[in-house]
């Protein structure tokens, strides 16, 4: 089932199984060390699915300046290729449009994802960065 909140409406074993997702991959798969949990959680519409088996895709979408913004985008690895990650990106859109409409959306995008995004009309702009020690690209959708 997908759900959509903010986190003090987040259960403790939701929080757990999102936190859990997001390490196993961002940290452990990708063997980044790095502050996993950081203050835009507390401000963050956290958008998963989950199911018997725990959460299995994740995002984070809030207000950051003048834009919004979405980020820690993730897929159980066993379900990568299955279309759960377009599921989660009409979801993070749907979100963005919702909650902060007529804004425009900026990203940080890890390079290995560009061609993903530019397939929902986002273009890169800016050059390319290093963050967290992993390559990452400015993205814009109008």
């Amino acid at each position: 089932m997908w759900k959509v909140k903010l986190l003090e409406e987040l259960s403790s074993r939701e929080l757990l199984a999102v936190l859990r997702l997001r390490i196993d991959t961002f940290v452990v798969e990708q063997t980044r060390i790095y502050h996993e949990v950081d203050d835009y959680d507390e401000v963050a519409y956290h958008i998963f699915y989950q199911t018997e088996h725990g959460v299995e895709a994740y995002a984070r979408v809030f207000q950051l300046d003048d834009h919004v913004t979405f980020g820690r985008v993730v897929i159980k690895e066993s379900l990568r290729g299955t279309g759960q990650g377009k599921a989660l990106m009409n979801h993070v859109l749907a979100t963005c449009h919702n909650h902060f409409p007529n804004q425009p959306i900026i990203i940080e995008s890890q390079e290995q994802v560009v061609p993903f995004y530019e397939k929902f009309g986002f273009e890169t702009i800016g050059a390319a960065f290093i963050f967290e020690g992993t390559p990452h690209v400015e993205m814009k959708l109008e």
